[in-house]
């Protein structure tokens, strides 16, 4: 018997391990920054009790929600169980603005469920040579408010207990925090991932502030770094391609309803994960 419901902390730790196992390198400590997004914002179709798909839409406000972690698992492809949870979970995020990072291959089903283009991501990963920077910090708890306000500015969406969680850290998830001129100049988040480490957000006013982040993030857990580009930010594209990273895989920003609008377009911006925006 097929059933959808809410998923449980412990499933979504099983859902990382599946998106592990489906490429996306999910970080190490994601399970419980994503769950305090919002608690009832993560669901799976069952089997007879037994989880095989699973699917996430985060309300990160009245107005916005985040759709992601979209797995049927390979099996049970093909019998609408992955299109019925669909359904049961966008309900979850009632008439909010939606949004989601489709891959090339799922973009015209997407389409079909009302969702529209709006820009596009490009992941680029490498090796940058590590250098501290005087001015960057660890973010405090302080600090978070500004951050959250600072990646609304260029992400055009609020999202603030995710953020709160994100920025906060864990044992394998930083935030740093750039202090140029004394006030906080940019930020950056690394994560240790199943392979390598990801920088996500990464938020710079310009080319030597991001340069300062990537750099000292290239310090905390060594070896290749990940950044997710979205297309408006050529800028940072030009500077990680700069630095020998090589681009990978594409995906596209869509939206059902009307796409944010970013405030500050400084060109330097990174998304926090594909996931949950």
């Amino acid at each position: 018997m097929i059933e959808f419901r809410t998923a449980t902390p412990e499933e979504l730790s099983l859902v990382l391990g599946w998106a592990a196992r489906e490429g996306w390198n999910p970080g190490l400590d994601d399970a419980p920054a994503f769950f305090a997004a919002d608690p009832f914002g993560f669901f799976v179709g069952c089997d007879d009790g037994v989880p095989i798909a699973a699917i996430s839409v985060v309300n990160h406000s009245p107005d916005f929600a985040f759709l992601g972690l979209y797995i049927v698992q390979p099996e049970h492809r093909g019998k609408g169980i992955g299109m019925g949870l669909w359904s049961h979970a966008l309900a979850h995020a009632g008439d909010r603005v939606v949004g989601l990072d489709g891959v090339p291959d799922q973009q015209a089903n997407y389409r079909k469920s009302g969702f529209a283009k709006a820009g596009g991501t490009t992941r680029y990963s490498g090796a940058i040579t590590a250098n501290e920077h005087s001015s960057i910090v660890v973010a405090t708890a302080q600090q978070i408010p500004d951050l959250i306000a600072l990646e609304e500015s260029v992400s055009g969406a609020i999202k603030p207990a995710y953020l709160n969680a994100w920025f906060s850290g864990a044992g394998t998830r930083i935030s740093l925090v750039d202090t140029t001129a004394g006030s906080v100049h940019g930020v950056c988040t690394i994560r240790k991932c199943q392979e390598g480490a990801k920088v996500g957000p990464l938020i710079a006013r310009d080319r030597a502030g991001a340069q300062r982040l990537l750099e000292h993030a290239a310090t905390v857990f060594g070896g290749a770094l990940v950044i997710d580009v979205p297309d408006a930010s050529g800028a940072l594209a030009e500077l990680c391609r700069s630095y020998g990273m090589s681009p990978s895989f594409e995906t596209a920003r869509m939206y059902r309803g009307v796409a944010p609008n970013a405030s500050d377009k400084t060109g330097f911006f990174a998304v926090a994960s594909l996931e949950l925006g």
